[in-house]
């Protein structure tokens, strides 16, 4: 891979809180919050499919498409369920590719796995806030969309222990 790819490689930030602003004007914060971190969590895997050579990196992004595909599936239908507004996933992909990585010197692989961790530090940072928010019942989902956050921690803070082994294995030069 050339310089110029490595400067200017389409790569989201994963599970960018940022994305999640372009949709403050919906119903539920979370929701697009999550939404949105989970395509671009998705799209940057898929990057990390096509350009990484590691296997471990292939390994794990395998995995981050695997389960923040079905996440987002069971956020999608407790959305659904209550009415909830949930951002159009063809504008969240192409938010997602848009979004460019300033990599410097970094290879590939290390700018995927310091964007994983740090992407992971904030969805548990946004996971923690909906799981130990007081529901009020009179809120549509709000009880459904905490029981889903208090369920998606352990996952969450499991792909971010992975995301740090993958960065102490691909670190800065």
């Amino acid at each position: 891979m050339d310089g110029l790819n490595l400067r200017h490689l389409a790569l989201a930030v994963a599970l960018s809180i940022s994305m999640g602003t372009a949709y403050a004007g919906t119903s539920n914060d979370f929701v697009d919050k999550a939404a949105a971190g989970s395509i671009a969590e998705i799209e940057t895997s898929r990057l990390a499919l096509e350009k990484s050579a590691s296997a471990d990196v292939k390994t794990f992004a395998n995995m981050m498409i695997t389960d923040h595909s079905k996440a987002n599936d069971e956020l999608a239908a407790i959305a659904k369920k209550n009415d909830i507004e949930v951002p159009d996933t063809t504008t969240l992909v192409k938010q997602a590719k848009e979004k460019i990585l300033d990599m410097r010197d970094e290879s590939f692989d290390e700018a995927y796995a310091n964007n994983q961790v740090k992407a992971h530090e904030d969805t548990i940072e946004l996971f923690k806030k909906e799981a130990n928010t007081v529901t009020d019942d009179k809120t549509k989902g709000a009880t459904e969309l905490k029981g889903f956050a208090q369920k998606m921690l352990p996952s969450l803070e499991k792909h971010l222990g992975m995301a740090k082994k993958l960065q102490a294995a691909h670190p800065s030069k």
